[in-house]
């Protein structure tokens, strides 16, 4: 019987907890740079058009060198939203909410396609370095949101205790950051009130994150996210 979450239920305006894993589960980010190269292809994939920088790429031929424009790549914008994420040294976690039906899966295709690419080339690898087809939970209740954002902050817990510093999303939560692909307001938008009558005394996303008691892994179901 196939998971759950590889038979993807598709609709448009849906709200997605998608995630993968290496192969194995070995760590698909070694370095800094790996993790900066993943993020500058969620950069390339999810930025206004208007605001990306043209690639320009050197090559050779005959010993003369030309510098010429690199060849685009896809982007989303306007049709996926990147709500959060945090990037693990083995696996990834993304929040997204898709404008059309199909395009989470042309989305995730284009993504994981291209780290493979640098990955293998950068460690002289070959063959497959994802765990299969990503995982997709479509999330339809509010609680249910709510908790998973904060799953997804809390995360990088397990190897650091400065979350801001962590690879995710988090400090575009709570305003250390601003960054024009990333759209923390669908979420950030619970909390305009003084309480959140959902989570009662909770009065901000960071005391959300940083003072909540109850672990939301657990309520989550813990096995969405090992399957």
């Amino acid at each position: 019987m196939p998971s759950r979450n590889i038979r993807k239920t598709y609709i448009k305006g849906g709200i997605y907890h998608v995630y993968n894993r290496g192969v194995e589960k070995r760590n698909i980010f070694l370095d800094d740079q790996d993790y900066h190269v993943f993020l500058g292809y969620l950069r390339d994939a999810l930025a206004p058009p208007s605001l990306r920088k043209k690639g320009k790429k050197t090559f050779k031929i005959k010993s003369t060198v030309f510098r010429g424009i690199a060849r685009p790549v896809k982007n989303f914008s306007g049709r996926i939203e990147l709500l959060a994420y945090c990037l693990m040294p083995n696996h990834f976690h993304l929040l997204i909410r898709q404008k059309d039906e199909r395009t989470m899966k042309e989305f995730m295709q284009s993504i994981a396609t291209r780290y493979s690419m640098y990955f293998n080339k950068k460690r002289k690898r070959v063959g497959s370095l994802f765990q299969g087809i990503y995982k997709a939970v479509l999330v339809t209740e509010e609680p249910y949101l709510l908790h998973l954002s904060r799953y997804i902050h809390t995360n990088p817990e397990e190897y650091t205790a400065n979350l801001v510093e962590a690879y995710s999303s988090y400090g575009e939560y709570i305003g250390r950051r601003t960054t024009d692909w990333i759209k923390p307001d669908v979420i950030l938008a619970f909390f305009k009130k003084t309480t959140v009558p959902l989570l009662h005394s909770v009065t901000s996303y960071k005391n959300f994150i940083e003072e909540y008691k109850t672990d939301s892994a657990s309520l989550l179901g813990r096995m969405t996210l090992e399957e």
